[in-house]
């Protein structure tokens, strides 16, 4: 006679899980500020015009285009806070839909923000200080979140999320600026590549100590609500710096360059795109504050966290031995004999009386779907 399948504890079960891998689906790009302009050549007829480098401006259509990511993770933002706090029967933001969502968003924000630092180009004459206060403000932004969520997520907090990453990668590419081309792709290319390269190569334990792994080379998924390590995720902002130089001349000259937003949709997204970081940091909180009352409101779906204990049940069942058929039959009796016994809730783990309860109801269901 096989054992029958372990009960998901609870607390797994239904408690939101960090999206790792990537998170975090946000970030932060760098605003181009107008350059000063410069002092025009001294031509003597002996001597060869120095070429002066064309500006590049501000372009709207940069912003436009952080604005739809900012709403992109808005909305993926939302779909998780509806999960977490049990207002829908999933959290789709978990399922693997979710996360290439998040992955896809993420990515954007990081070429964004390579493309911004063409745009920004600290170096040119005047162009440090904008470039080291949008630094320091990015920076800041990620130590009081760390510094928030050591107190709110102890088991859980921020160490190296979107904001932290930009902050690094935006000190790291700034050789990306000025460096061949064919070798900021080459760096580009190794470093998306790199996590697959080190699990190839087998990655040694001194890459998992707590102090390396913002790197993301180690073997250890760190448990954090957002973690955006530099490998893969500076591979994204030195793509953004490959094609941000070149793209962004061409595109100052197109027709493309000189589109400004008219449309109120328009308007708007370009505005929350140039405050991309006052958007990241109010949206989130604003968000949970609203959804929060209506959780309070109308409390928790029926049937939330029945998918994620199903998921879980069946997978102690495939290791206990059951067939595929016989433990998704007995994953849907236990849900449905723990809700006929009150013990079915939304959140919540289970008391000592209640754990060995679960277990005879899921032993039962096990052996009455035929698992032994």
């Amino acid at each position: 006679m096989r054992p029958s399948p372990a009960i998901p504890p609870r607390n797994c079960a239904f408690s939101p899980q960090a999206w790792r891998g990537s998170r975090t689906p946000c970030g932060l790009g760098y605003d181009g500020a107008h350059p000063p302009s410069g002092r025009a050549a001294i031509h003597t007829p002996s001597s060869t015009p120095t070429p002066t480098p064309t500006p590049i401006r501000r372009l709207a259509v940069v912003d436009l285009a952080r604005g739809v990511a900012l709403l992109a993770m808005a909305l993926y933002h939302l779909t998780w806070d509806l999960g977490f706090l049990r207002l829908t029967p999933e959290n789709l933001a978990l399922t693997p839909v979710g996360r290439a969502a998040a992955h896809g968003i993420a990515g954007s924000f990081l070429v964004l923000v390579g493309i911004s630092l063409v745009l920004a180009r600290p170096g040119r004459a005047g162009r440090w200080r904008p470039y080291l206060l949008r630094l320091a403000r990015i920076a800041a932004a990620a130590g009081a979140i760390s510094l928030a969520t050591v107190f709110l997520f102890p088991d859980s907090w921020i160490f190296f999320g979107i904001l932290h990453c930009i902050a690094v990668a935006s000190v790291l590419a700034l050789p990306a600026l000025v460096a061949p081309l064919p070798l900021v792709g080459l760096a580009a290319a190794l470093v998306l590549a790199g996590p697959h390269l080190a699990a190839l190569a087998g990655s040694p334990a001194l890459l998992d100590a707590p102090g390396l792994l913002f790197l993301g080379l180690g073997a250890t998924i760190p448990t954090t609500n957002d973690y955006v390590p530099l490998f893969p995720w500076f591979g994204f902002v030195l793509a953004g710096v490959g094609l941000g130089r070149v793209a962004l001349p061409r595109l100052v000259a197109s027709a493309i360059g000189t589109i400004a937003p008219r449309g109120r949709a328009g308007r708007l997204a370009t505005a929350a795109g140039r405050h991309s970081l006052a958007v990241y940091l109010i949206h989130q909180p604003v968000l949970l504050g609203l959804l929060y009352g209506v959780a309070a409101l109308a409390g928790p779906h029926p049937r939330a966290g029945e998918a994620q204990f199903r998921r879980e049940y069946r997978a102690n069942c495939a290791e206990a031995g059951g067939g595929e058929a016989a433990c998704r039959v007995a994953a849907r009796c236990v849900v449905e004999r723990l809700r006929a016994d009150g013990l079915w809730r939304a959140g919540g783990g289970f008391s000592a009386q209640e754990q060995g309860r679960a277990i005879a109801l899921s032993r039962t269901c096990f052996r009455e779907a035929g698992g032994g």
